[in-house]
């Protein structure tokens, strides 16, 4: 049992991405039970393509790509944010929806976008993809939430700075790391994950 425990321990995922801010999330959420490795620990600096129309093709496409290519256990995740008042968007394009990757600008044209709508309901999604001794598999996790009309907060990124979750009075950008991830849409398809990985 003890020998079976250490394996646990040491196992090593490469979770694909190279962005430093999910990295730190995941990594809390997962604790030192897993060694938890970013694109560029295994050498990798593509531009992993991600031309799916969903959340889970997107996810799909980056761990295809590195198991193709590094023969490697390891999974992604696609998230967004979906708009009600604006047709889930900015949806899988959340990420580079004003044609850019500054959230800024990102943050700006969806507020541009929302001015005169009442209806301010949102949800941000996230879908992992795992590739795990050659099967897939998918977990997910949603939190709703409404969209303010201004940033609020320094923390966290995105568009943290303007979605309150329901059941709150403060944007994820004013909560800590930990608060957030007690509630937040990767936390929750993390927690999935992480519970299937100790089975």
């Amino acid at each position: 049992m003890l020998f079976l425990k250490q394996i646990y321990l040491a196992m090593e995922l490469v979770f694909a991405t190279n962005n430093a801010h999910k990295l730190e999330e995941v990594q809390q959420m997962i604790g030192d039970q897993f060694i938890l490795k970013s694109l560029s620990d295994i050498g990798c600096h593509d531009d992993i393509p991600e031309t799916g129309v969903t959340f889970e093709e997107n996810a799909k496409q980056k761990t295809d790509y590195l198991v193709a290519r590094y023969a490697i256990d390891c999974f992604a995740d696609d998230s967004g944010l979906k708009i009600d008042a604006l047709n889930g968007e900015p949806g899988v394009y959340s990420a580079r929806y004003s044609g850019s990757r500054d959230m800024e600008q990102n943050i700006d044209l969806v507020l541009e976008n929302l001015q005169g709508k009442t209806n301010r309901n949102a949800r941000f999604k996230s879908v992992i993809s795992l590739h795990l001794k050659g099967q897939q598999y998918f977990f997910e996790g949603t939190v709703e939430g409404k969209i303010i009309d201004k940033r609020t907060g320094t923390d966290g990124f995105g568009y943290d700075p303007i979605f309150i979750p329901d059941g709150y009075e403060m944007t994820f950008a004013e909560m800590t790391l930990a608060d957030k991830n007690k509630i937040s849409h990767r936390s929750r398809a993390i927690a999935k994950l992480v519970e299937f990985l100790k089975k």
